[in-house]
């Protein structure tokens, strides 16, 4: 006898046939239908499918907790969203990332497939609801409306750890280039043109302590996101949620996810108001920002190598062209930039979707799930790659270098307090029309000695100036 290929669910809008191997049921089968965007489903984002099971097993503790729920459902739930956790049926967590609904179709989606592992669990077969409901049993006490930003936030929470590990680790490798090019002199610039000394080792400190600066901004914007509104329910008001839920539903996400969790003191405003997110998504707009700017310098400072500016040498990772025979691009600093700019992109999203959110609920925390998901996931790989495909092989022209600061007319203002303003003003005239160096006309003219012409051209004299080194 063969096995039926489909099983008959029923819901607000009649009954359909679903996969009878399926974990998912009729809510996620429609919700399959209706939401063909971006092809991406939620089980592409495992924080936010491990949240969700958090979320239902602490619901279902707390419940059991309070009388509402019989142990033997308790148990089966408990142990189908820790099976979850540990990695199992994140293939059954099937609806697109972006759907309309205020993300009911993920609600749904994971009620579903606990459910039916559940009535697994128990003895019975996937769809025999009648032991054990989606609803009634497993989104008891519930709503997405509370459920939903909550999975979200303790995702983003998750997330963000990768991504400050990520920057750590890249902001590792710019201190020790850092160190590396301590004495290696060079012409700092303004406005892309000379200004004054500087080592470059100066100036990939400056990369490190950029980075620094923003892991610190994300670890300030994180804390706000352990903010939850589980129990408000629908709208805030916890309609549907006994006296002591909200309470032992926090304790017990807070115990299985370790994270400091708190209950929003005002419930109807946390279940609308979508301001934690915008913070965050300002602070990697900033990280964004930034890092696309080092590469900025990246680019330009290896640029050439014979008509560029050559200061640097970043490695060569691959063939550059498939017409210029020799040339080698500088990819990973290119694909960071691109990194930032979706980044930036994604942060007008998500500013977009809190703004357009309507009285007691934002209907548009999909795109504000996706939009933070990429911006975090992109930035922690793109600070991975730039580390170990381009600062860690990064090394430095180093006679070029010294050889442009001694020729160039930026160099007077390091002399200027020892042969006196007019003297510099009219060395770097001849320096510009004759293109002799600053550094030999002094000699020539005999304006300073050598040995003390010498002493103050070396790296800690013309780049120091009271400020460190690295």
């Amino acid at each position: 006898m063969t096995a039926a290929l489909t099983r008959s669910e029923h819901d607000l809008l009649g009954d359909r046939d679903v996969p009878a191997d399926a974990y998912w049921g009729v809510h996620t089968l429609r919700a399959t239908e209706n939401f063909p965007i971006t092809g991406t489903p939620i089980s592409a984002y495992p924080h936010l499918i491990d949240a969700l099971a958090a979320v239902k097993e602490a619901a279902a503790l707390a419940n059991e907790e309070l009388g509402l729920l019989a142990p033997e459902k308790a148990a089966a739930i408990v142990e189908a969203c820790r099976e979850i956790r540990d990695g199992k049926l994140h293939d059954q967590f099937v609806v697109d990332v972006i759907q309309g609904g205020a993300g009911t179709s993920t609600n749904m989606n994971a009620n579903e497939v606990v459910a039916n592992r559940a009535l697994e669990l128990m003895g019975h077969e996937k769809g025999q609801y009648r032991f054990l409901h989606p609803n009634e049993d497993v989104n008891l006490g519930q709503s997405t409306n509370d459920v939903y930003p909550t999975a979200v936030k303790i995702a983003t929470v998750f997330a963000v750890r990768g991504l400050l590990k990520a920057m750590s680790v890249l902001q590792d490798s710019f201190a020790r280039k850092a160190v590396e090019f301590r004495d290696v002199l060079k012409m700092g610039r303004t406005q892309l043109q000379d200004a004054v000394p500087m080592t470059l080792g100066q100036e990939f400190s400056a990369y490190a302590v950029m980075i620094d600066e923003d892991r610190n901004r994300l670890d300030e914007a994180v804390q706000l996101i352990h903010e939850i509104n589980l129990g408000a329910t629908a709208i805030g008001t916890g309609l549907n949620a006994p006296a002591g839920y909200a309470e032992a539903a926090r304790r017990h996400l807070a115990a299985l996810t370790g994270l400091p969790l708190v209950t929003a003191a005002n419930l109807v405003e946390a279940t609308q108001d979508c301001g934690a997110f915008v913070q965050m998504s300002g602070v990697l707009k900033r990280i964004a920002v930034k890092l696309s700017k080092s590469c900025n310098d990246l680019r330009l400072l290896s640029s050439g190598p014979r008509a560029g500016l050559g200061e640097i040498n970043l490695p060569p990772v691959q063939a550059g062209s498939s017409i210029m025979p020799g040339k080698v691009n500088p990819v990973i600093p290119e694909v960071v930039n691109q990194v930032a700019f979706e980044v930036i992109g994604n942060d007008v999203a998500i500013t977009m979707a809190a703004e357009a959110g309507q009285l007691q609920l934002n209907a548009f925390e999909p795109i504000i799930l996706h939009s933070l998901s990429e911006s975090i996931t992109h930035l922690e790989r793109a600070c991975l790659t730039l580390a170990a495909r381009c600062v860690d092989g990064i090394t430095a022209n180093t006679e070029a270098l010294r050889a442009s600061v001694e020729n160039s007319i930026g160099l007077v203002t390091a002399l200027n307090p020892h042969i006196g303003y007019t003297a510099a003003t009219d060395i770097a005239k001849e320096a510009l029309v004759t293109g002799r160096g600053v550094a030999e006309l002094v000699l020539e003219k005999g304006l300073l000695p050598a040995e003390t012409l010498a002493g103050l051209l070396r790296p800690e004299v013309l780049a120091g100036n009271g400020a460190p080194l690295v």
